[in-house]
């Protein structure tokens, strides 16, 4: 396999899950303005949209989408643990779960990205950010893990998108359920090989 990634993005993901998961597989850099990858391929003929992650397959299938990615590599190896099954009560509460990470968190902190965001428009944004994480506070209190006792693909998802704080400067001491979350997720042995490897953390 191979996951066509850029450091920190939400390609992390998907990465994040490949170790966990211990598969075998490729990591392609991609430089996101330029949409070229590290051997200099054009990224447009990879992916229309232009954005990461991309998994290619090794029966050369590719699919995009961090939660649709995780979704299928928990899916290959069902003993991992990292997915409930599929038809199950639990797998749809799991999907509700990426679904409000993608919508909810992902998509409003990652506008924060937008190099032409005015000061106005950045104050704005925050209040909304702010509003995600309240509601997020509430989710999260009394569990360990986004799904309950054990960690799944939702808890790298959600960690990956909270990583972000940091660069935005968004401080996570208003909410000591998100913020013990992300430490815990940021402590796990296959996490700290991911950012090492996307040359995030030495």
């Amino acid at each position: 396999m191979k996951l066509y990634y850029s450091p920190g993005a939400c390609s992390m993901t998907p990465h994040i899950i490949l170790r966990e998961a211990h598969y075998e597989f490729e990591l392609v850099r991609v430089d996101i303005p330029s949409k070229k990858t590290a051997d200099g391929r054009d990224y447009w003929q990879i992916n229309r949209m232009g954005y990461v992650p991309t998994l290619e397959t090794d029966d050369g299938h590719f699919l995009t989408e961090a939660g649709v990615i995780a979704q299928y590599l928990a899916d290959q190896k069902p003993d991992s643990g990292l997915a409930p099954m599929l038809g199950t009560m639990e797998r749809y509460r799991l999907m509700a779960w990426l679904n409000f990470i993608a919508t909810e968190v992902h998509k409003q902190i990652g506008a924060l990205f937008n190099p032409k965001l005015t000061g106005e428009c950045r104050e704005i944004q925050l209040g909304v950010i702010t509003r995600r994480l309240n509601a997020l506070e509430k989710m999260r209190e009394g569990k360990p893990y986004v799904m309950g006792d054990h960690f799944t693909i939702a808890d790298a998802y959600l960690f990956n998108i909270i990583n972000w704080s940091k660069l935005h400067k968004i401080d996570l001491g208003p909410w000591p359920n998100i913020k013990a979350h992300y430490e815990r997720i940021a402590a796990r042995p296959r996490v700290q090989e991911t950012m090492k490897a996307e040359g995030l953390i030495k």
